[in-house]
């Protein structure tokens, strides 16, 4: 196992587990290319802090990847969302672009 992800893993569920924590560890599971457990990591993450915009915008990439465009465009959405709210006005442009890909993967997989 990758040490970094181990390292990680040990302190989910201490006094250190938090939003945070668990983006981290989805970004570490999605450079190793375990989209499952990314997306899972990524999902614990916004559950934990629903207004962290990058942890939406990783969400959505990572369903993206795995082939879940309807998922991906959800989180995307609310992502958007989140960071007009906060005034992330570079994450609200990187997510609209994200959101009309998946829009796109959608609309292809319809015909």
């Amino acid at each position: 196992m990758n040490p970094r992800i181990a390292s990680l893993e040990k302190m989910v569920g201490g006094p250190r587990d938090g939003a945070l924590l668990r983006f981290s560890l989805g970004n570490e599971y999605w450079h190793a290319g375990d989209l499952v457990k990314a997306e899972n990591a990524f999902r614990a993450a916004v559950d934990r802090d629903s207004r962290y915009s990058a942890a939406w915008k990783a969400l959505g990439k990572v369903l993206g990847e795995a082939g879940k465009p309807a998922e991906a465009l959800a989180a995307f959405e609310h992502g958007i969302a989140v960071a007009e709210a906060r005034g992330d006005i570079q994450a609200v442009k990187e997510m609209t672009v994200f959101a009309k890909r998946a829009r796109k993967a959608l609309d292809e997989a319809a015909r």
